[in-house]
């Protein structure tokens, strides 16, 4: 049984949006904070919107 990438191919870009909103929430600067916050609720939404669909 291979590993088909092709099944994550979705889940690679909410994922990469969700690491870097973290890395901008750790970030102490209030502004990076902020847009943090901003990319971490929409790579949540756009990984839910993602999650099964065909």
């Amino acid at each position: 049984m291979a590993l088909d990438f092709a099944e994550y191919a979705d889940e690679i870009g909410p994922g990469l949006i969700i690491l870097v909103a973290l890395v901008l929430i750790v970030f102490p600067e209030p502004a990076t904070s902020t847009l943090g916050v901003g990319l971490l609720l929409f790579g949540l939404v756009y990984l839910f919107y993602e999650w099964q669909r065909p």
